[in-house]
């Protein structure tokens, strides 16, 4: 195989494992917070900032990997 077509499988790999995780720690951080303001409603301001902070969080894994495939694919 030439150099460039291992660079880009090792592109999609970088960014299939970024956006699988990405997704699933979206989806229990979602879960979560939505179960908690159904358990109590009135720590809904307490939950949103918490919430928010761990929403921020992982769209940085998510960011941090096309960062990553974007600085092997310009190597």
């Amino acid at each position: 195989m030439e150099e460039s077509a291992l660079k880009y499988i090792g592109v999609g790999m970088t960014m299939l494992g970024a956006t699988i995780g990405a997704g699933f720690g979206l989806s229990r951080v979602f879960s979560s917070w939505l179960e908690g303001i159904a358990r109590n409603p009135s720590a809904d301001s307490k939950l949103s900032k918490a919430g928010f902070i761990a929403f921020a969080g992982t769209e940085l894994v998510l960011l941090m990997g096309f960062v990553i495939a974007i600085m092997v694919l310009n190597k």
